[in-house]
């Protein structure tokens, strides 16, 4: 079947929502999703779950498009020269991923400092990269490498610091059942490693509010 993007547009209230999809990927996910309704003992025609399978199949295809993203792209397209070389903070960014081993959601906040070297980069793309590597089937600690990664190999700067916070439904839905837990990952390059007064300045600013 020849590969063709879906554009579905839907005007609730006022609000225009655009959806993309590749054709072929949804029928096929879909065909294998009906299959697995039949196996968990359900009845995949019934009124419910006619469906279904095709719900699944465009939700699974959009929480995992970060593959089709390139994040380092995503920071050169506002890259800007600028005199300025102190802490840039950005925290509270939310992250929306999923566990690799059991395709269940894990979710929390990313907190992400850098120190410019000659160039900053606009604001809005550092949630913007995060959200390009957390919407691809991921572990956390990978996740926190990757973003520390991308912005220190496009931006080239003093330093890079990030910190992500998250509950796993994987621990929470199943296995251990620990509905409260946290798990909290670091990744530091450049001054935020060498420096200890500097990486102190950052968790105490991702943990202070402004009220």
């Amino acid at each position: 079947m020849e590969k063709k993007d879906i554009l579905k547009e839907e005007s609730i209230d006022g609000y225009v929502k655009i959806d993309r999809y590749d054709e072929s990927k949804i029928d096929a996910v879909a065909a294998h999703y009906k299959d697995i309704l039949g196996q968990l003992g359900e009845n995949p025609e019934r009124e419910g779950l006619v469906k279904t399978p095709e719900r699944v199949a465009k939700a699974l295809q959009y929480l995992t498009h970060g593959y089709d993203l390139k994040p380092d792209e995503i920071l050169r397209s506002a890259m800007f020269e600028e005199d300025y070389s102190q802490m840039v903070v950005v925290k509270d960014i939310e992250v929306y991923s999923m566990c690799e081993h059991h395709m269940l959601p894990f979710f929390g906040k990313a907190h992400i400092a850098y120190i410019p070297n000659g160039h900053i980069v606009g604001l809005s793309k550092i949630p913007r990269v995060v959200d390009a590597f957390a919407r691809r089937l991921q572990v956390q600690e990978r996740l926190t490498n990757e973003i520390r990664d991308c912005i220190q190999n496009t931006l080239s700067p003093m330093g890079v610091a990030v910190v992500i916070e998250c509950k796993h439904l994987c621990m929470a839905m199943r296995g251990v059942q620990k509905q409260n837990s946290v798990t909290t990952t670091s990744a530091f390059t450049g001054t935020f490693l060498s420096n200890d007064k500097t990486r102190a300045e950052f968790l105490r600013l991702i943990t202070a509010s402004l009220d």
